[in-house]
């Protein structure tokens, strides 16, 4: 037999002998040149696809032989994903023995984040084949694991083999994000499995008297099915897969039928140590191994195929399901340490509600430990909806512990649904304190999905409620949000009083997490005023914050810190701790976190002229099913972009952005959409009464607020390029007072040392000067910005006098505006001298994936070699 081969069906027992594997060369071919890669030290990913029974466990199996043949040192780490009806958080990696014994008790509560390192750690050592099977029952934490691991790929000598149902994996499955990199991975091949062809089917029946084309017809090429067919082919051809199965059960007594159904019933395993509780003897077994459907992993018993589990699940008659059930229920309960995420789908499937409810809490506990939100959400709606306890209390809390889960992972609207369940709850419990915890986490909830006066409500409520019920913690928390919803609106006064009593209520009470946040509140309003040094203090709260395991509020410190930034002109700055933020949010699975700030990058990308990346964090934000409060910058950032560069523009989504921006009712976030407005005005010529009316009355109230110097300022400017009147200010921001005052070389150097290329060339164009104006031009084209240079041409050609510039074919400065995000990571470490050896070491990528992508960036650049990025590092706005 010729490895050339290998991969298919045979007309041999495919359980019990080698097999011949049919029309799969080309695929073998692809797992043993990346295994032989990956033994050299380039690791890669091959990602195995096609409906059940097609064949692809068969492929994974038939390179695991063919290692093992010839005697290849590679160490092979199998794990499978569970067909639970809700998965155990990080399952797949927890059952690898190389993480350690499985009754170890770190490994059922480490993070995902220390999960990422551990994996990362252990398979990075020596070449090693990783095949995780079935991600389309797949839970996010170990989507999140395979996605670490999937970026790190081409630095490890291993080769990370993945299986999936591809039509199972929905648009919304866990799954999506881990596919999304793969297509984008240059260490990533697809191999998509395709049924046998007639000529195939034929091999495998050659011998018998079935005819190839009638097989072919019945079995759609399945191989599964062909080989079932295959091994009695003196029986009547069956109809489907499931007869094909029961085919091998003829001659099986009903004591061992039941035992099989038993099986059947556990879709992950049947646990080797409950085999005594449940009578399965060795005379049983051995009579079993006879089917050829079941096979023994190191765990227990399992079948060799999902369909053939499914065909035996499919006898067990009406009523008897439960019953099965119970049975492994009772035995698994006898056995520690036991997994609640298995004994809740067991405890459900035999509709015993009381148990049900008690480990699907205690799953939801483990699964929001390990830092799966999504699995805890999953396991606290199973517990409510099994919940038989009609103590209004224990509903309530439930339902609290299912919001802020809920929330966790950005389903704002049913996180709100569900708090609002807990209040009739509460009061007919009669505890207000939970009723104020209740008002005081959906005040959250409420002002991040852009509903501002519902938030002042519930956090006004739930302050009264728990001063009345004398509850420090609760009230000291209340105190601490109305103090942050202050600080958003600019009422700085106000949010340093609720701080300071916040803070004094902590203090009494040692509350240690509400007492931080009283602070973050006090000192992020000093930051808005002007204070710079404010913003060390801050930092230094998010690392008192992440040392104590207070996630959320680190995070959200570093959504108001970058924030501020790009609102403050510190660009750099913001650049740099979003480098540190996103990675944290998404460590510590944090998706609200993680969408507010990938849209603050959207916008430091814009301010810095970088419009691909601008564009595609944009997209990202909108196309999330996120908090809309996140989705503001992203909307002005979709039509803007498109403005500049002379392209088509959905202004529909500027409507979007003002609907949401009054709903708000923040003074920072009005002013940013109407200078968005007032440039897509100017841009199309079009009215708009927003802007002309709106803007220029009240311009020098949202501008008298504290911090609102850079926006006013920017609507100053657009307000006297559309020759509207603007209000005098008290305070502008120092670039545009130079412009103001007539010095616009002054401005225009002011914004290139912030590292906005847009607004230095608009400082230019607003000069009096022709010859300054045609400097503007020049540089926006430069930058990509033809759109708003032609706006330009054609008020010069009108005026007459001056040599207008001609609209150019490209680019001709080297400008960082079409890099995508990876391609700006890559043109960073280039600007600071790196290899591209030390690049890929970096990045965790391979030395030539490195040199592709610095051509690319050479390229897109218009230099002629990474020492020309060297050197004009600071014009590109690399470093």
């Amino acid at each position: 037999m010729t490895t050339d081969n290998l991969l298919g069906v045979t007309a041999e027992d495919t359980y019990t002998r080698p097999v011949r594997l049919l029309e799969r060369s080309t695929e073998v071919g692809v797992l043993r040149a990346a295994l032989g890669h990956a033994r050299g030290g380039d690791g890669s990913g091959v990602a195995i696809t096609g409906d059940s029974g097609v064949g692809k466990s068969s492929l994974v199996d038939a390179a695991v032989a063919e290692t093992s043949a010839a005697g290849l040192e590679v160490r092979v780490l199998h794990a499978h994903c569970d067909p639970l009806d809700t998965p155990r958080p990080l399952g797949p990696f927890r059952d690898l023995e190389l993480l350690g014994a499985a009754d170890d008790p770190r490994r059922e509560d480490e993070s995902r984040a220390e999960m990422c390192e551990r994996v990362y750690d252990a398979v990075r050592t020596e070449p090693t084949l990783l095949i995780v099977e079935d991600l389309h029952w797949v839970d996010a934490a170990t989507v999140d694991v395979l996605r670490f691991l999937a970026r790190r790929v081409e630095s490890m000598p291993l080769l990370l083999v993945l299986t999936y149902r591809d039509r199972e994996i929905s648009p919304r499955h866990s799954a999506r994000p881990l596919l999304g990199d793969l297509a984008s991975l240059d260490g990533f091949t697809q191999l998509a499995l395709a049924p046998l062809s007639v000529d195939a089917v034929r091999e495998v029946v050659s011998g018998t008297h079935l005819d190839a084309s009638r097989v072919h017809a019945l079995t759609g090429g399945n191989p599964f099915f062909v080989a079932e067919v295959a091994k009695e082919p003196d029986r009547p051809l069956p109809a489907t897969v499931r007869d094909a199965v029961l085919a091998h059960t003829a001659d099986v007594t009903d004591h061992d039928f039941d035992v099989l159904q038993l099986i059947a019933a556990a879709p992950d395993r049947l646990d080797n140590r409950v085999l005594p509780h449940l009578g399965v003897d060795l005379p049983t077994l051995r009579r079993l191994q006879d089917t050829a459907l079941l096979t023994r992993t190191d765990d227990g018993l399992v079948f060799r195929h999902e369909l053939a589990r499914q065909a035996i699940e499919s006898t067990i008659p009406p009523g008897g399901g439960p019953r099965l059930h119970a049975r492994l229920l009772d035995a698994l309960e006898t056995i520690d340490p036991a997994d609640p995420a298995v004994l809740t789908h067991h405890a459900v499937a035999a509709r015993d509600s009381a148990r049900a409810t008690s480990y699907a809490c205690r799953a939801a506990e483990d699964a929001s430990a390990a830092g799966s939100h999504s699995e805890a959400a999953a396991f606290f709606e199973i517990a409510l909806e099994h919940l038989e306890s009609r103590d209004p209390e224990e509903r309530a809390r439930l339902l609290l512990e299912l919001a802020y889960q809920q929330y966790m992972t950005s389903r704002l609207p049913e996180a709100i649904s569900n708090v609002r369940a807990t209040f009739r709850l509460w009061e007919e419990a009669k505890r207000h304190d939970g009723l104020a915890d209740a008002h005081a986490a959906v005040a959250l909830f409420e002002y991040y999905n852009a509903h501002r006066e519902r938030a002042e409500h519930h956090s006004d409520a739930a302050a009264r409620i728990a001063l009345d019920a004398a509850t420090p913690s609760t009230f000291g928390a209340a105190r601490a949000t109305q103090g942050f919803l202050a600080y958003l609106r600019n009422d700085l006064v106000r949010a340093r009083e609720l701080a300071a009593e916040a803070r004094e209520v902590a203090e009494r009470s040692d509350l240690g997490v509400v007492g931080l946040r009283s602070e973050v509140v006090s000192t992020v309003s000093d930051l808005v005023s002007g204070d710079e040094a404010a913003r060390a203090t801050l930092l230094t709260q998010v690392e008192t914050a992440r040392d104590r395991g207070w996630d959320e509020l680190a995070s959200t410190v570093y959504s108001q810190v970058a924030s501020l930034d790009v609102e403050h002109g510190r660009f750099r700055d913001a650049e740099r701790l979003l480098q540190v933020s996103i990675p944290f949010a998404i460590q510590r699975d944090i998706p609200i976190c993680r969408h507010w700030q990938t849209g603050v990058r959207a916008r430091v990308q814009f301010q810095r002229g970088r419009w691909e990346a601008a564009l595609e964090d944009a997209a990202t934000v909108i196309d999330d099913n996120g908090m809309p409060l996140a989705t503001l910058w992203p909307r002005l950032v979709s039509v803007l972009v498109p403005l500049r560069r002379g392209e088509e523009a959905e202004l529909g989504l500027l409507d979007d952005a003002w609907s949401l921006a009054e709903q708000i009712d923040e003074p920072l976030r009005r002013l940013s959409v109407l200078a968005a407005l007032a440039e897509a005005a100017w841009m199309t010529g079009r009215t708009d009464h927003r802007v002309s009316e709106y803007a220029v009355t009240q311009l020098a109230v949202l501008g008298a607020c504290p911090g609102a110097e850079w926006g006013a300022g920017q609507v100053g400017a657009w307000l006297r390029r559309l020759g509207l009147p603007v209000p005098p200010l008290s305070l502008v921001a120092e670039p545009y007072r130079l412009a103001d005052e007539g010095r616009v070389a002054d401005a225009a150097q002011a914004w290139q040392l912030l590292g906005d290329p847009f607004a230095e060339a608009m400082a230019w164009t607003d000069s009096v000067i022709p010859e300054d104006r045609v400097t503007g031009i020049r540089l926006l084209d430069s930058i990509g910005a033809v759109g708003t240079a032609d706006r330009h041409r054609v008020v010069l050609r009108q005026e007459g006098g001056v040599v207008v510039p001609q609209r150019p074919r490209e680019s001709t400065r080297a400008n960082p505006a079409g890099l995508t995000n990876r391609q700006l990571e890559v043109a960073r470490l280039v600007a600071r001298g790196l290899s591209n050896s030390e690049i890929a070491t970096q990045l965790f990528i391979s030395p030539k994936t490195a040199d592709h992508h610095v051509s690319a960036i050479l390229t897109k650049l218009a230099v002629p070699n990474r020492r020309a990025v060297v050197v004009n590092s600071a014009q590109l706005g690399l470093t």
